[in-house]
C-alpha cells in the first residue's frame, strides 16, 4: 500500500518508544504529526 500527500493515513497499531502498544485511533480528534523514514533501517 502506498500513501501520496494529502491522503489519510490508514488505520494502524505500532509500539511507541515505551513499548505501548499505540493505535491511530488514539488519537482521533487531536492534532498528530506521523514521521516517516523509510530507510531508517535499511543499509547503504
Amino acid at each position: 500500500m502506498s500513501v501520496k500527500d494529502s491522503d489519510k493515513a490508514p488505520d494502524f497499531s505500532l509500539p511507541d518508544q515505551d513499548g505501548t502498544i499505540r493505535s491511530l485511533a488514539d488519537f482521533a480528534g487531536k492534532k498528530l504529526v506521523l514521521f516517516f523514514y523509510p530507510k531508517a533501517n535499511t543499509g547503504g
